[in-house]
């Protein structure tokens, strides 16, 4: 189906800054994701956000992959490769696609919970097919491209008008939004260049289809150096 057109923006606290040229080409998108990435002269520790601790608690709306074994091996394969890095890696059963957040327990109770289902389910668009391409990274992170970028805005900013009209504000535009999936977090201040050239090493391993046919609004936390989650909803697309 075709997709609609959504514009992104520049912006240099994006990354990449500059969103690719074609949206739905997969080799178009991972070559400008690999490009940006190559660029990085220093990466930052990934868990130095401020306002996070052990207790907090927020609400976001994420993609999950619980039963896809061939995104699990893929994952496992670059991870232990990069192991000697010393980063760390998102465990299988942490895989994800953040999306946008919703707003923290503190703020949002869970009886409001129900509205901000309500309010996406109409907005919805169809279930789609993303391709997971090795490798590239952020200066946080090492992550796989996830192409077409299309779906992935469509449904973004579907969720981000179904906020909207409840009164809650999306963290991050739609035109600032870069699809991604991350493998490992960097957790120190370091040179990018060790870690790029693993990374390029890791670029000829075959991509992964990924059907998704859900998207999940899960309550989000922080354990040691990973992020965990339970699922308050999954909703079905479409």
């Amino acid at each position: 189906m075709p997709w609609p057109h959504i514009p992104l923006n520049a912006d240099p606290a994006a990354f990449p800054a500059r969103p690719p040229a074609d949206l739905s080409d997969p080799a178009v998108i991972a070559a400008h994701d690999q490009a940006a990435f190559d660029a990085v002269e220093t990466m930052v520790d990934h868990w130095d956000r401020p306002g996070w601790a052990a207790q907090t608690r927020a609400y976001y709306w994420m993609l999950t992959f619980p039963d896809s074994p061939a995104l699990d091996n893929l994952a496992r394969r670059c991870q232990q490769h990069l192991a000697p890095l010393g980063l760390d890696p998102v465990p299988d059963d942490g895989l994800h696609i953040t999306l946008t957040r919703v707003g923290s327990d503190a703020t949002l109770p869970l009886s409001r919970l129900d509205d901000v289902i309500s309010a996406a389910v109409p907005l919805l668009p169809a279930a789609f097919r993303l391709r997971a391409v090795p490798l590239a990274g952020s200066r946080g992170a090492v992550r796989l491209t996830v192409a077409p970028w299309d779906p992935v805005l469509a449904l973004h900013a579907a969720l981000s008008k179904s906020m909207t009209r409840l009164g809650l504000t999306p963290r991050k535009p739609t035109a600032l939004f870069r699809p991604h999936l991350s493998l490992a977090y960097n957790n120190r201040s370091r040179p990018a260049a060790p870690v790029i050239e693993a990374v390029t090493t890791l670029r000829d391993l075959p991509p992964v289809d990924l059907h998704v046919q859900e998207v999940q609004l899960v309550e989000l936390r922080r354990e040691d150096r990973a992020y965990r989650w339970d699922i308050v909803k999954s909703v079905p697309l479409g």
